[in-house]
C-alpha cells in the first residue's frame, strides 16, 4: 500500500513539473517573438493624460459660464421659434375703450328689420353664433351669459353689434373698428364639407343644373367670429361678415 502511495505521488510531481516546463517556455518564446496578450508595452507612452483631461473637460465660453446655474433644454431638434410680432399689443385699448359711447337708440320692439333680408337666401341663420360662459361688460351693460347671434348694423353712419336671443336684440354695442375682410379669409378659416362619392356627383348636377336657370338659389352670406384676451382685461369680440370685418371690446371686469 505505501509503495502504491509513493507511486501516486511521484506521477503527480512529474506532471507539475511537466506543466512548469511548458509554462516557462511559452513565456520564453513570446518574449522571444515580441507577442503580447494584453495592450503592447509602450501604447500609452504617446498618450498626454494632460490632453486627455481638456478633451474630457472642455474650456467653457463666457456664455455657458455666466449661465451655468440655468442649463439649457434641447427639445424638437433644438429648433427655436422666435415670437410673432402680432402678439404684442399695437393698439391703445384703454384709450379705444374710453373713447366708445354706448348706443343712444333701439329698434321697435326690439326686432331687426334687417335680418328677413340677409337670411332670405338661406336655409339657416346666416350670422355667427356666440356662447357666452360668464359675464362681459361694455361701460354700464352687462351682458349675461348665453347664447346670442351676432350682428352688424348701421345707424346715422356708425356701426353697431347687436345680440340677439329668440330673435329680439337684448343689446346694442358700438363696434370702434371696420375693415375689409382678406380675399381668401373664408377659404382658409371655414372648413370645407366632407361629400361621399354619390353627394359629389349629386351636387355637381345641381351646380351644372343651376347654371343654366336663374332661379337657383344665391349663396348665403358667409361670416366667422374670433374671440381674444386682450391685457388689462379687455376682450375683443370680431365678427367677419360678407366683406368686411367689425371689431368690439369689452372688459371681463367691470371698471
Amino acid at each position: 500500500m505505501e509503495l502504491i502511495k509513493i507511486n501516486n505521488m511521484l506521477k503527480k510531481s512529474a506532471l507539475i513539473l511537466f506543466f512548469l516546463m511548458l509554462t516557462l517556455t511559452g513565456r520564453v518564446y513570446s518574449a522571444e517573438k515580441n507577442f503580447h496578450a494584453g495592450t503592447p508595452a509602450g501604447f500609452y507612452d504617446d498618450i498626454d493624460p494632460n490632453s486627455l483631461e481638456e478633451e474630457n473637460n472642455p474650456a467653457k465660453s463666457d456664455y455657458e459660464t455666466e449661465n451655468e446655474a440655468f442649463p439649457r433644454v434641447y427639445e424638437d431638434s433644438d429648433i427655436v421659434i422666435t415670437p410673432s410680432s402680432s402678439v404684442k399689443a399695437t393698439k391703445d385699448y384703454t384709450s379705444i375703450y374710453n373713447a366708445l359711447e354706448p348706443a343712444d337708440f333701439s329698434y321697435l320692439h326690439n326686432i331687426d328689420p334687417d335680418e328677413y333680408y340677409d337670411d332670405k337666401d338661406a336655409a339657416w341663420s346666416v350670422y355667427p353664433l356666440l356662447r357666452l360662459n360668464s359675464e362681459i361688460f361694455f361701460k354700464n351693460i352687462t351682458i349675461e351669459p348665453g347664447y346670442y347671434l351676432l350682428t352688424p348694423r348701421e345707424h346715422n353712419g356708425k356701426w353697431y353689434m347687436l345680440f340677439k336671443q329668440n330673435g329680439t336684440v337684448k343689446y346694442i354695442i358700438p363696434a370702434y373698428d371696420r375693415d375689409y375682410t382678406p380675399e381668401t379669409f373664408y377659404d382658409s378659416h371655414i372648413p370645407k364639407p366632407k361629400l361621399t362619392p354619390s353627394q359629389k356627383v349629386h351636387m355637381g348636377i345641381l351646380n351644372t343644373i343651376g347654371k343654366a336657370k336663374s332661379s337657383k338659389r344665391k349663396a348665403p352670406i358667409k361670416s366667422y367670429l374670433e374671440v381674444n384676451d386682450l391685457d388689462n382685461y379687455f376682450l375683443s369680440i370680431i365678427i367677419y361678415f360678407g366683406n368686411h370685418k367689425y371689431s368690439t371690446l369689452f372688459r371681463t371686469i367691470r371698471l
